[in-house]
């Protein structure tokens, strides 16, 4: 019994020894965790800044592909053995140069046999046509003659319409492609020949979305560059919009007419197209101020000391400057400078100002 008496009174002492350390622990975690708390709620420093409006000036960037301001598939319009070829290939050519000639053999001989005929023709009418005079024969008689001849007449243009067939022309002055045939060649309507494209100046169709249309117009000065040619920009102007858009992309195609006496730009040449548009007012914030998540635009708006996001549509670029087309005006306040670490409902101070908790004393 003794023993035991004297075991109990140690047990206890280490029990309520155990339970006096774990105290303050307790009480140090409450106190951390609130501590923690209160850190999380003390306002953000960031850089803020007023939007404003001010002179814009950018340019309009698309991509396009060039075109021969004429170009055509030269093909023969009869199925006929080639003759004769009678340019080569990227030779330039001036309008009605005679490219290919057809044999055109059966169309001669039936042309040379008519004229026979039609001077015979000839020669008939004019003696009936003294005898009518004379009132020898009947007025009938030299109309039916007459008719006779014409018809004749008729038969030898078609003939020789048919013959010109047989020369296929320049249709105008252009350089000519690869050519497709040979002397010999048996070519059937739809056959092309070669083709011809005036290179003298060239066109460059490029799409412009619907919401940038109002600034676009013919006369418009653009600039394009080309891959091929990384150290050059060509000069031109903008000559006509499409009246219509494409229902998919909401965007008009815009023609550009760029001159080319070199023949430095070639149809289907890929450009980049710069529109130069005019200095105007508008919303313009720093470009780090600008944040993209997905399809989402977005700037922080600060709003009573804290932020909110405010979804942007974004018009044009220059390096640094963002101009924005809707989602903010004149006098909001915007986080400029440490937009990576807010949330929505944060709270904000301007970096470098003590939090309100900080001036206490």
């Amino acid at each position: 019994m003794q023993t035991m008496s004297r075991k109990f009174p140690r047990r206890a002492f280490i029990f309520l020894s155990l339970v006096a350390l774990s105290l303050p622990l307790v009480s140090c975690k409450k106190s951390g965790s609130d501590g923690a708390a209160k850190r999380e709620d003390a306002p953000i420093g960031v850089v803020t800044e007023v939007v404003r409006e001010t002179p814009w000036q950018d340019t309009l960037k698309a991509l396009g592909t060039v075109k021969a301001r004429e170009s055509v598939s030269v093909t023969s319009k009869v199925s006929e053995v080639v003759s004769a070829v009678h340019f080569e290939s990227g030779q330039s050519l001036g309008r009605g140069a005679p490219l290919v000639t057809l044999t055109g053999e059966q169309q001669r001989t039936a042309l040379a046999a008519l004229a026979a005929q039609l001077d015979d023709a000839e020669k008939n009418y004019q003696r009936l046509a003294a005898l009518g005079q004379q009132q020898l024969i009947a007025r009938a008689t030299v109309d039916a003659q007459k008719a006779s001849r014409d018809a004749l007449r008729a038969q030898a243009a078609t003939i020789r319409a048919n013959l010109s067939d047989r020369v296929i022309r320049a249709p105008f002055a252009g350089v000519a492609g690869i050519r497709e045939v040979s002397p010999g060649a048996l070519v059937t309507p739809g056959t092309v020949i070669t083709t011809l494209d005036d290179l003298s100046s060239v066109y460059v169709d490029f799409p412009v979305p619907e919401t940038e249309l109002a600034d676009v117009g013919p006369g418009q000065a653009i600039v394009g560059t080309a891959a091929s040619w990384a150290d050059r920009r060509f000069d031109g102007r903008v000559s006509v919009v499409a009246p219509r858009l494409d229902a998919a992309s909401r965007a008009a195609t815009v023609r550009g007419n760029f001159p080319n006496a070199d023949r430095a730009l070639k149809p289907g040449m890929l450009v980049e197209v710069q529109v130069e548009r005019g200095e105007r007012p508008a919303i313009v914030v720093p470009e780090i101020a600008v944040l993209q998540v997905g399809d989402e635009t977005y700037v922080w708006k600060v709003v009573n000391g804290a932020v909110v996001k405010a979804p942007i549509v974004v018009g044009g670029r220059v390096p640094g400057k963002v101009q924005v087309k809707e989602g903010i005006v004149a006098g909001d306040k915007i986080v400029v400078e440490g937009v990576g670490k807010l949330k929505a409902g944060a709270k904000v101070r301007e970096a470098g100002k003590p939090a309100d908790d900080d001036k206490a004393p």
